[in-house]
């Protein structure tokens, strides 16, 4: 009687843990299979910190909404400096802590990509706005001008690894409706200050150019857009500078500033003269912008889709859905022709200062024109886009 007695309390208790036990982002197997992965997720900042209203800000918030609303365990990691060999002692701290889904947010994660992705076969990477083209040139030696000379490693073909995704956006798509938005809404003199003439800040500009142009050609008003490079990714009193006098005497209205932080150049001219605006990239920089330099600054901002494509592979890789993209670098553009919001590039609807001349409709039936093909965007940037209407002004680099 006792052993029967020990034998069904030793049943209970095994019942009472088996209920109490948690799965920390862990799916039920099905049809009697494998126990399911454990997903761990983990964000490495690039040279910047979770506050920056830009890409590391939206990855870090995207990766956390999705994270608490579906049991996975996250944390961010933020290398001390802005080296490729920083960024990789984060991804190796973050393996070591069991991490096993690597969220990289930008360009300069390429490297990054390079040194680890065969290092770590079994960790997941996702990389955003990391080009194939970035991935490459981390393979070869350069000449003084930087061109490709030899690889580094004869053995070693540039390569995107199984466990790697990476995500680019068709920059010259929203570069276009803000350029568009802009002539649409009464301005006629624009200037667009890049960073650094990489592809996807020429993208945004040449972008720009076409929607200004197409808008001219509508309206018939005779535009003028300066353009140039800072040839950095940040502001600085020279740069401030070239822009007091675009806005003081050129007689700039507004400036697409497209390249991190080279934004505040434009900003802090802007906002000595009265009426002068700005455009933003990347992200709704409306808020930073508008808070810093002055209330209504910010026309409207270039934006890619990064918290849509962080939440949608998130997904995918709990799933167990990863090998469709891995290997893969994929060019994001537009989806619907119906919702602007749903795209991976677009303009906001909730802080574009709309008008007359450019309403929230306006702007959802040009979003369904460039889907359906009726209007068209040039992605080449081996040379400058043709314009009909407006003039253009190239000033190469300022720095």
């Amino acid at each position: 009687m006792k052993k029967f007695l020990a034998l069904a309390l030793a049943l209970v208790m095994s019942l009472s843990l088996v209920a109490c036990g948690g799965n920390s982002g862990t799916t039920e197997p099905e049809d009697g299979g494998d126990e399911a992965a454990v997903y761990r997720v983990a964000m490495i900042t690039d040279y910047g910190d979770i506050t920056d209203q830009s890409f590391n800000q939206t990855t870090y918030e995207a990766c956390k909404e999705y994270c608490d609303a579906n049991g996975l365990d996250f944390e961010y990691f933020k290398p001390a400096g802005d080296s490729t060999a920083e960024r990789v002692a984060m991804v190796e701290k973050a393996v070591d802590q069991d991490y096993n889904v690597i969220v990289m947010p930008g360009y300069a994660f390429a490297g990054t990509i390079v040194e680890t992705q065969d290092v770590y076969p079994d960790v997941t990477f996702i990389g955003l706005d990391v080009s194939e083209y970035d991935i490459e040139d981390c393979f070869y030696n350069h000449d003084a001008d930087g061109n490709r000379t030899e690889l580094l490693d004869a053995a070693n073909e540039p390569h995107v690894a199984s466990n790697v995704y990476c995500a680019v956006y068709q920059e010259e798509l929203c570069g276009y409706m803000a350029g568009y938005a802009a002539v649409k809404l009464g301005y006629t003199h624009l200037g667009f200050l890049g960073g650094m003439a990489v592809p996807a800040v020429q993208r945004y500009g040449y972008g720009f150019v076409q929607g200004a142009d197409a808008a001219a050609a509508e309206t018939g008003a005779d535009v003028k857009v300066e353009y140039v490079y800072g040839n950095q990714f940040f502001g600085d009193a020279d740069i401030t500078a070239y822009m007091d006098t675009w806005y003081q005497t050129v007689g700039v209205e507004v400036v697409f500033a497209c390249g991190g932080g080279i934004y505040a150049s434009a900003a802090e001219a802007a906002a000595k003269v009265e009426g002068a605006k700005v455009i933003g990239v990347d992200v709704d920089q409306a808020a930073i912008i508008d808070g810093d330099y002055g209330e209504g600054m910010t026309v409207t901002s270039a934006m890619k889709g990064l918290a849509p494509t962080v939440k949608h592979m998130l997904e995918e890789v709990q799933k167990g859905n990863f090998a469709n993209y891995g290997g893969k670098v994929e060019s994001l553009g537009l989806v619907s022709g119906d919702d602007p919001a749903s795209n991976y590039v677009q303009i906001p609807m909730e802080t574009t200062q709309w008008g007359d001349g450019f309403s929230q409709d306006d702007y959802k039936a040009l979003v369904k024109a460039m889907f359906d093909g009726s209007v068209t965007v040039s992605s080449d940037i081996s040379a400058e886009p043709a314009v009909t209407t407006a003039a253009v002004t190239y000033y190469g680099n300022i720095k």
